[in-house]
């Protein structure tokens, strides 16, 4: 009966997690009371399953019999994963932005009316900035027909032999890891968003917050926007995995193309206008902690001068990574 639960679980990976368990007992009572009626006295052979697993229609078509209506912006197959995606924007906006006034307080706190203000704006613009983004993605995956090419349980030609099996551990994609990375990507996206000014080094002096010494050049938002988008591809990549729930051919591709885009963005990045701050060192060297000269300021210059470098060479071998270590679970699977 291995075909019957590969059609099973075809058809309940297409549903809300909530229904899958029920719907999947009602289809395997109806699937073997079809059986038995087919086969009479004889045993059942895999044809007679073949048979009535066609007979049923294809998975897909058979989730939309259960969904019911298709009047949707996200698709059923698709509104589990955009809820968890969307809690998890939410959440990490809303938490990068709240941290940032406490910090903001902690080190500032002769402002804290100003900062509270800038933390009400930017809850105000941020949460529904998060919401109209992640909704937007996944209407477009769902629109562009990515969620049917996903399963691949469809069409006029499928045939209950070339359903894929049901995942085995080593090529299921863990959630607990992809949550944890889009919330990551969300943290930064909105830590640059909103408080990419205190992105540095932090000056105190006496008794009190003295000001940030920034790594990034503040002025260039056009810097910002490829920063912004290497980010979004890091969460698409996140949000196919957990979309497929496991590692296939297909998931491997579509996560290689993501990671050479984000790359192309940053060789754009830093061959565009100036990224870095490009005032660092002789602002640093105004400050009292790093004078010119000082062992502790030549540190920092050797480190400045090699950041850039070093930052594109770890990103290019995790990028690669990703991709290999896909490959090997997909054919460690099989």
């Amino acid at each position: 009966m291995e075909m019957v639960d590969r059609y099973i679980y075809a058809v309940t990976q297409k549903l809300p997690e909530s229904q899958r368990e029920d719907i999947a007992l009602e289809l395997r009572t109806l699937i073997e009371d079809m059986l038995d009626d087919r086969a009479g006295e004889r045993d059942v052979t895999e044809e007679d399953i073949e048979a009535v697993l066609i007979e049923m229609g294809s998975p897909r078509e058979l989730a939309q019999k259960y969904r019911g209506t298709k009047n949707y912006v996200i698709g059923p197959e698709l509104y589990d994963s955009y809820i968890l995606v969307l809690k998890i924007a939410l959440i990490a906006t809303a938490a990068t932005i709240i941290i940032s006034f406490l910090g903001q307080v902690v080190v500032d706190p002769t402002r804290v009316i100003d900062h509270f203000v800038g933390c009400i704006v930017s809850l105000v613009t941020g949460l529904p900035t998060a919401l109209g983004w992640t909704t937007i993605g996944f209407a477009i995956v769902g629109y562009a027909g990515a969620s049917d090419s996903i399963d691949l349980y469809g069409g006029k030609d499928w045939k209950p032999s070339k359903l894929p099996p049901v995942p085995e551990k080593k090529r299921q994609i863990k959630r607990g890891e992809t949550i944890f990375s889009i919330a990551f990507y969300m943290f930064l996206l909105a830590l640059f968003a909103f408080s990419n000014e205190y992105f540095g080094i932090w000056i105190f002096k006496g008794d009190g917050f003295n000001g940030v010494v920034p790594f990034l050049n503040t002025g260039n938002w056009n810097a910002y926007l490829f920063l912004f988008l290497i980010f979004g591809f890091g969460i698409i990549k996140e949000c196919l995995k957990l979309i497929y729930g496991r590692w296939t051919v297909q998931l491997v591709i579509y996560t290689a193309v993501v990671n050479v885009l984000s790359f192309g963005v940053l060789l754009l990045l830093i061959n565009g206008p100036t990224f870095w701050n490009p005032d660092f060192m002789q602002q640093l060297a105004q400050t009292e902690y790093f004078a010119a000269g000082s062992e502790a300021y030549d540190t920092v210059e050797i480190i400045w001068e090699q950041l850039t470098m070093w930052i594109v060479v770890f990103m290019a071998v995790g990028l690669v990574w990703d991709v290999v270590s896909g490959w090997y679970k997909v054919r460690q699977g099989k």
